[in-house]
């Protein structure tokens, strides 16, 4: 007996759930309010079948939280990717109309289609894992703008201004030293120890979210780090990202994923490859949106991991140009 497919666009503050016929209609549909009572509106109104399926869209996002709740209450998930789900809308001559219900039943036309779909399930250390290094990032990018930022009005404090190699100890030996002679200069030197206040909190919060990310680590128990050439970070980062390396059919896979598959580029009697551009590229090369996060973390692995494999470190060498 297949499974009743339920399609549900998730939105901040309203839910949208839709069944279809076998003509692939909407044959009914819930909206619900996003509140504490969502998963008990959506559980009274659905089919009472054997077998059901929660098709949402986007569940590692806006749908993250229902989908959450959803398996927690023994219910079965899948996640519908928006780019597959708006395919779907687009070839069932209604993406003129593009309303929650419309997008709720293309979810659920994606999800009956196609069986390959990620199944949700209960999160785990990962995305803990993932949080803390989220929270690492955030701190250490917010470090650097603030010591420009008081290294900046200390040139306008101090003649000649401060050393290139400045530490919050010799700021605030600096920032002793001067006498304001006008209100400009009173609230230049004001905002300059506000500016040390907070570097020396950011010294004091990084170590902290490190030592918490380590000892996630330790909880996992990944063996990643005892690949020479990843750390901790880049064992967060990979981790973070991947999630269940299980959900990956073999390492062909893998390699799409993260971008290292080899794309074939061949033209009549000549055969070559280039490096592929899809994939996860934070897990291979610098993120070119938020170049201030994740940096490439299986890059430094790849080279000293392919050492003492000459076959290995000259693919390396001709696709990572």
């Amino acid at each position: 007996m297949p499974a009743t497919i339920i399609g549900v666009d998730p939105h901040k503050r309203s839910h949208t759930a839709v069944v279809l016929d076998d003509c692939e209609e909407i044959a009914a549909q819930l909206r619900v309010t996003a509140s504490p009572h969502q998963v008990d509106q959506l559980l009274g109104w659905a089919p009472a079948t054997v077998q059901r399926l929660w098709a949402i869209e986007n569940a590692n996002g806006l749908g993250r939280l229902l989908a959450q709740q959803l398996v927690a209450r023994g219910e079965v998930v899948i996640d519908v990717p928006a780019t597959l789900s708006s395919r779907a809308r687009k070839l069932s001559g209604h993406s003129g109309r593009k309303t929650d219900e419309h997008d709720a039943r293309s979810v659920a036309i994606a999800a009956g289609h196609n069986h390959g779909l990620r199944r949700v399930s209960i999160e785990n250390v990962t995305v803990a894992i993932g949080l803390l290094l989220d929270r690492r990032w955030q701190l250490v990018a917010q470090r650097q703008p603030t010591i420009c930022q008081l290294h900046a009005l200390l040139t306008e404090l101090v003649p000649a201004g401060a050393a290139t190699h400045l530490t919050s100890t010799k700021a605030a030996a600096l920032l002793r030293k001067i006498t304001p002679s006008s209100i400009v200069e009173l609230e230049r030197k004001l905002v300059a120890r506000e500016l040390l206040e907070d570097w020396r909190w950011l010294d004091r919060r990084i170590p902290a979210a490190k030592q918490r990310l380590s000892d996630a680590l330790t909880a996992y128990g990944t063996t990643l780090t005892d690949i020479h050439g990843i750390g901790e970070i880049g064992a967060a980062t990979v981790l973070s990202i991947v999630h269940d390396p299980a959900r990956f059919p073999s390492r062909g896979h893998f390699a799409a994923f993260n971008g290292t598959a080899p794309l074939e580029a061949s033209s009549g009697d000549v055969r070559r490859h280039r490096l592929s551009r899809r994939g996860n590229r934070q897990l291979t090369r610098s993120s070119t949106s938020r170049p201030e996060r994740r940096s490439a973390a299986m890059a430094p692995a790849a080279p000293t991991t392919n050492a003492n494999s000459p076959r290995a470190r000259a693919r390396w060498k001709r696709y990572a140009r």
